[in-house]
């Protein structure tokens, strides 16, 4: 079992920045690929960054590519989502994922408003 606990949002003005953190239990957590979704009131979930496990590639978004930086620490099993030029578009809820033998774990997820 995995758990996932999200941290770092809040209410930021157009154009500002956030970084979320999300922090997961477990002693293998650098074998996990972990994913940032997110979910806007009346949207579906949709993917928005990823980092495969020991560091490897990472993915992103077309609609946060140049704004958005997924980067993962190893050593205190936490996974980042560094957020610059922030629209009121990007405004969701954002939930960690960690992917580990098949299985997916999700955490409760952190609001992220974008508004002046």
């Amino acid at each position: 079992q995995v758990q996932l606990v999200e941290s770092g949002g809040g209410l930021v003005q157009p154009g500002g920045s956030l970084r979320l953190s999300c922090t997961a239990s477990g002693r293998t957590f650098s074998s996990y690929d972990m994913r940032w979704y997110r979910q806007a009131p009346g949207k579906e979930r949709e993917f928005v960054a990823s980092i495969r496990e020991r560091g490897g590639s990472s993915s992103y978004a077309e609609s946060v590519k140049g704004r958005f930086t997924i980067s993962r620490d190893d050593v205190k099993n936490t996974v980042y989502l560094q957020m610059n030029s922030l629209e009121p578009e990007d405004t969701a809820h954002y939930y960690c994922c960690a992917i580990f033998a098949l299985n997916l774990y999700w955490g409760q997820g952190t609001q992220v408003t974008v508004s002046s």
